[in-house]
């Protein structure tokens, strides 16, 4: 046999490799692209088939995969393989279509590396741009790793506790950088059912501020290193819902495809937040955001959701039928045609009638079945048959891609996704001590969020939110009986999320509340990432006189936190150039001569009495980590 025809013999031999008694040809390259070693070992097997496709370098086989992949692409290959024809429509390259190639992915420079750093409270306008930076991959060996935590509380509708049992179930609100704080996640192999993000949308109002002129490119990188570690976070049944606006959607859409894989995008939501448009915009009033959604599996399907009495309202009772309410206008004729299913209907007055052109829904027996039921009647005149649908039995709605105002189809509702007017007026009376002005801007709704739990999640499942901003997603979630993690890097996490919550477990009625029956109770533990070098960044941030600064050099200078790339005595012998500086640029300059691989202390290192983690903050983290 030639190498072509050994090649289809081997493979043929591969179960996963098989469908409908042919190779599936875009499998085989699926699992080529990706090494997988059932595959290669299958072509280690064969003597040929080894020397054509590997290449031995010093003892060690090397796999070419792209010449594998052009062998297998080539039309003289499976050519009767139905799969060929699986991309008839698509992009290629010489006859090889883009989605069959592992090359072709969306690029923008630094992507490889990693933005370290959060955002600002949108409205607060204080330019945090000082400690986000590029970190190329040499530069982030120890920042992934697992990272202590400190200031463990505890709280309850009963008051605040320091000394408790950490259990794995308990209800967590982290306060720290979010990207280090998933990667400490993972350590504990977290699998949360919904992952709901509201990150920055990198508009002009949003202050995504970072020390480099490529914004876009640097919010791609930021977006992208976060979404990588949530797959990993997410279960194979869970399902991420991410908000956004056109400033980034197109991308992020590309981008998250790469991440979870096309086959995983579920949907992309049109939510209108605005109950009234801009009537002093000069292009659009932009009245909507989009909500991106894409699961581990293809196969995920959403909960269904309760009926309202409007939803309900085309459903009557007009012959007193015990079975309750019901309508006649769904389908008689088969999705699926068969031949038991061709055959005519006589009538009470001897009239004949005709299947429809697939033929009846159900075989002769079940439908004089419904018939003897009432649920299959005939029509006035005896023509045809109708369909009665019960309201009983109906489980629910599917969800729909447009969540909006009232109209004619049954889901779009803005009074049950809310709006951001509204939001603003719940944020309001849960913090009535602070000025409007002093509030995000943009908050999402109760309402909203409610609703993507409920499609998505059922009690107890774990919600995941590592933009919690004002805290809507936990809030909702608690009351809504679901365990929730949750992740903010800001300071405001003291300010607005944890008082929130503490309004909520004690009972508070707003939002959701009425609706859902919440009465409040549960709890939740709060703790934050043990702070090292970010405690020099903080100071920094703070600082609003160059005597500060240079108070903070002292000791940076002094400590184990600074770059190995600066010469504490170049600097020190140039201080003059460093005082002719602007505060701003002094500020940068500090921070860029920070260790970025220490801005928190790494678990592996909670023991070195220098990182300063107390003995019952210890205990705390082994009964985190499970050691």
């Amino acid at each position: 046999m030639n190498l072509l025809e050994q090649l289809t013999e081997l493979l043929s031999t591969d179960e996963r490799l098989v469908i409908n008694g042919k190779l599936a040809k875009n499998k085989i390259v699926e699992l080529a692209l990706r090494l997988d070693s059932t595959l290669l070992r299958l072509l280690l097997s064969n003597p040929k088939i080894k020397s054509h496709f590997f290449t031995d370098v010093d003892g060690v086989l090397i796999f070419d995969k792209v010449a594998f992949q052009k062998f297998v692409n080539n039309k003289s290959f499976l050519p009767d393989s139905f799969t060929q024809f699986k991309n008839k429509i698509g992009l290629v390259i010489e006859d090889h279509y883009l989605t069959n190639s592992g090359e072709v992915v969306l690029a923008w420079p630094y992507k490889d590396c990693i933005l370290e750093g959060g955002q600002t409270k949108d409205d607060q306008k204080r330019k945090e741009i000082f400690w986000n930076e590029i970190l190329a991959p040499e530069q982030v060996d120890n920042l992934l790793a697992p990272k202590a935590l400190t200031n463990f509380r505890k709280y309850d509708s009963e008051g605040e506790y320091n000394d408790f049992e950490l259990s794995r179930n308990e209800n967590l609100i982290i306060k720290g950088n979010n990207l280090l704080a998933l990667y400490s996640l993972k350590k504990i192999q977290i699998k949360a059912n919904l992952i709901c993000i509201d990150p920055p949308y990198n508009s002009k109002g949003d202050d995504f501020n970072y020390n480099d002129t490529f914004n876009h490119s640097t919010w791609l990188s930021f977006m992208k290193s976060r979404l990588l570690v949530a797959k990993e976070l997410l279960a194979e049944f869970g399902t991420i819902f991410i908000f956004c606006d056109d400033n980034e959607q197109a991308y992020l859409k590309v981008l998250a495809d790469e991440i979870y894989g096309r086959e995983n995008y579920i949907s992309n939501i049109i939510w209108r937040h605005s109950d009234n448009s801009n009537n002093d915009a000069k292009q659009f009033s932009t009245d909507h955001n989009y909500i991106l959604v894409y699961s581990n599996n293809a196969s995920w399907e959403s909960y269904k959701l309760e009926r309202t009495d409007e939803q309900s309202s085309h459903y009557k009772n007009p012959n007193n039928d015990p079975r309750g309410p019901w309508f006649d206008g769904n389908p008689l004729n088969s999705p699926n045609p068969r031949k038991n299913l061709m055959y005519e209907i006589e009538a009470p007055n001897g009239k004949l009638i005709s299947p429809p052109s697939n033929g009846w829904r159900w075989d002769i027996g079940t439908l004089k079945d419904k018939m003897s039921t009432g649920e299959i009647y005939f029509n006035d005149d005896y023509s045809n048959i109708k369909r009665k649908t019960y309201l009983y039995e109906q489980k629910g709605l599917p969800p729909s891609t447009l969540w909006s105002l009232k109209s004619d189809s049954y889901w779009n509702d803005l009074d049950a996704t809310g709006h951001t007017r509204q939001a603003k007026s719940e944020q309001k009376k849960l913090f009535n001590k602070y000025k409007t002005s002093d509030l995000f801007s943009t908050p999402k709704p109760e309402k909203v969020i409610k609703k993507i739990i409920e499609i998505s999640t059922k009690e107890n499942d774990v919600v995941l939110d590592f933009f919690v901003g004002s805290g809507t997603t936990a809030a909702v979630a608690l009351k809504m009986k679901r365990k929730i993690i949750a992740i903010e890097q800001m300071d405001y996490i003291n300010e607005f999320t944890v008082p929130r919550l503490l309004k909520v477990i004690e009972g508070e009625q707003g939002g959701i509340s009425k609706k859902v029956g919440w009465q409040g109770g549960g709890s939740f533990v709060y703790c934050e990432l043990a702070e090292l070098a970010s405690k020099y960044s903080d100071r920094i941030e703070k600082s609003v006189t160059s005597e500060q600064l240079s108070a903070i050099w002292n000791d940076l200078k002094e400590s184990s936190n600074l770059s190995y790339k600066v010469d504490p005595k170049t600097f020190d012998k140039n201080i003059q150039s460093f005082d002719e500086l602007t505060l701003e640029d002094q500020k940068r300059f500090l921070i860029e001569v920070i260790d970025k691989n220490q801005l928190y202390v790494n678990y592996s290192e909670i023991d070195d009495e220098a990182n300063g983690i107390s003995e019952l903050d210890k205990k705390y983290n082994k009964q985190f980590y499970g050691v």
